[in-house]
């Protein structure tokens, strides 16, 4: 009887969830938000304890599921009728970086520390904060990045140019502490970076919140004051 009360369960729960992902799970699936990650969790722990727990029944299962799955699609069918409620489930993309300068205050309004932003920009196949002009962090966790004009992708081809030497930036100050292993392993040294500030007019490290050094491009720094730019 355990048996066949459980594969009863377990046929009606598989039809459900694949006839609430057919009208609501695309989303959950593909642009996952805070909220539909949250219900996707939510759903699987509905199906999984009932299936489990052999006090449930089956209409216990279908009236759960069936619930969660109606209140998805409210959710699902007011995001797409109205703004602010698609604002308010489904949330806003925050402006990291703005014409290069990095947003210190939209960082912490999302919890975010320098470190995340440059892993996030290294996995979109960008080394250096010195590219972006504008970077956006979407609803769902990625990125968008639009790059300066001159680091925009072009080919050697389109150009008939040879290839050139390609180097990784270099952090070199991150929230006002010096990472003096970097410094070390670029061959430079204290006196070195003390004159490098100095020429953009800045006499402490803790005034800066990311030193970065790129062969061949130099030094780019921006203060928290978010004045920001390169010297070679």
């Amino acid at each position: 009887m355990k048996i066949m009360h459980l594969t009863m369960e377990l046929i009606v729960g598989f039809f459900l969830l694949f006839m609430i992902i057919k009208f609501v799970g695309k989303k959950i699936i593909n642009q996952i938000t805070p909220f539909t990650f949250i219900a996707a969790i939510v759903l699987g722990e509905l199906l999984g304890n009932a299936l489990y727990d052999h006090q449930i029944g089956v209409l216990y299962v279908m009236y759960s599921m069936t619930i969660w799955g109606i209140l998805l699609f409210m959710v699902e069918y007011l995001g797409q009728k109205s703004l602010w409620f698609r604002g308010l489930f489904e949330g806003k993309p925050s402006a990291l970086i703005k014409n290069g300068v990095i947003d210190r205050a939209e960082l912490r309004k999302n919890r975010m520390n320098i470190n995340q932003l440059q892993s996030l920009l290294r996995q979109s196949e960008t080394f250096s904060i010195r590219e972006v002009a504008f970077c956006y962090l979407e609803a769902n966790g990625s990125i968008s990045i639009l790059k300066k004009p001159q680091y925009q992708k072009t080919t050697l081809q389109d150009f008939n140019l040879l290839g050139t030497p390609v180097y990784v930036p270099v952090t070199l100050i991150r929230d006002g502490e010096v990472l003096w292993d970097e410094l070390k392993d670029l061959g430079f040294d204290e006196y070195w970076l003390k004159v490098q500030l100095s020429s953009q007019n800045i006499s402490d490290y803790k005034d800066v919140f990311i030193a970065e050094w790129l062969e061949g491009d130099g030094i780019f720094v921006q203060t928290y004051q978010f004045q920001s730019s390169p010297s070679n």
